[in-house]
């Protein structure tokens, strides 16, 4: 099969045009001929050499895709009667930059009703991300602000930010988002966000300014570094910070009276090493709650541009510019 290999440490043209075996799937786990695979930023940070796979990953990087199934063992779980021929999309621990890629079972999805299976894979690790971390871990909904809590999502018009957009609006949340220019703003309002251009406006004084000075339920940070101690102030009483990566720097200094006289809760993740059992919990989840919203076109993918496979280095050169909106995919 071809596959996108990084060669060594470095940018973009690291990333090379190989031929490697098929894969065999092992127990529990299904062998997907891939149509698609989505660029994301821990693909980045792999490529630089700073998030190195977890131990029995493959090497290659792409932590998710769509495709076919071909093979596999069957024998385990299968809530969603997935067979050979079936169209999925599906997490995986690495490997996704490839024309096969071996996935457990548990981790794969089928294509949502209505969705084109080459945009499919832009759902898995982004839908999996938030659901993990806004609904299980920070549990919205189900806090101190009762079952219409708030959200506030920095980097709203990014991949990670349209899917937490959508799937707290479907669910009837208000949903606020901090973005970096007008036209980004503009397609986080266009999904069900009230949008922030954080290069103009103080993001913390707008949101209580919002919500009437109560401020927001949960907040979902990727940026971490100096804008921790600002998300403290502009969470509600009994709010709940999440953290999913550290772009601005993953050292702050916070109030910690403050923390404890308004019951504030700090917290985060990591999915890639999570065991498979664990996925699949989620993506059980994301079946029965988000898959019928994706069916009805209440959430949709938000692909920006499919590039070639041979192309993964200018996909990734453009994620680092930052200009997209949504999803990156690289087609077969």
């Amino acid at each position: 099969m071809k596959a996108i290999a990084i060669t060594q440490p470095g940018g973009p043209d690291v990333l090379q045009l190989i031929e490697r075996p098929i894969p065999r799937p092992g127990a529990g786990e299904v062998l997907i001929q891939v149509a698609a695979a989505g660029i994301n930023r821990p693909d980045v940070m792999q490529r630089k050499g700073h998030y190195p796979p977890p131990p029995g990953a493959s090497d290659l990087p792409g932590l998710e895709v769509s495709g076919t199934i071909v093979e596999g063992d069957f024998s385990a779980d299968n809530p969603f009667h997935l067979k050979p021929g079936d169209q999925v999309c599906a997490l995986l621990a690495g490997g996704g930059y490839a024309e096969y890629a071996a996935v457990p079972l548990g981790q794969c999805l089928p294509v949502p009703a209505g969705t084109d299976l080459i945009d499919a894979a832009a759902l898995p690790e982004t839908f999996f991300t938030v659901w993990s971390n806004v609904f299980d871990r920070a549990r919205l909904g189900h806090g101190e602000g009762g079952p219409n809590e708030s959200l506030l999502v920095h980097g709203g018009s990014s991949g990670i930010g349209v899917a937490a957009i959508q799937i707290a609006h479907a669910l009837g949340h208000p949903v606020f988002a901090s973005a970096g220019s007008d036209a980004k703003c503009l397609a986080c309002e266009e999904l069900g966000a009230r949008a922030i251009n954080y290069r103009h406006e103080d993001f913390v004084e707008r949101i209580r300014a919002l919500t009437s000075g109560r401020g927001i339920d949960v907040i979902l940070d990727m940026v971490a570094g100096p804008y921790v101690p600002r998300d403290l102030d502009a969470l509600a009483e009994g709010g709940r910070l999440v953290m999913i990566s550290v772009l601005g720097g993953s050292s702050a200094e916070i109030d910690l009276v403050k923390l404890m006289r308004r019951r504030l809760t700090i917290t985060g993740s990591t999915l890639r090493p999570r065991p498979p059992a664990f996925k699949a919990a989620i993506a059980r989840r994301l079946h029965e709650f988000v898959w019928p919203l994706i069916a009805a076109g209440k959430i949709r993918p938000v692909v920006y541009r499919v590039f070639p496979a041979q192309e993964a280095a200018s996909a990734q050169a453009l994620m680092e510019d930052g200009e997209h909106i949504g999803k990156l995919l690289l087609r077969w």
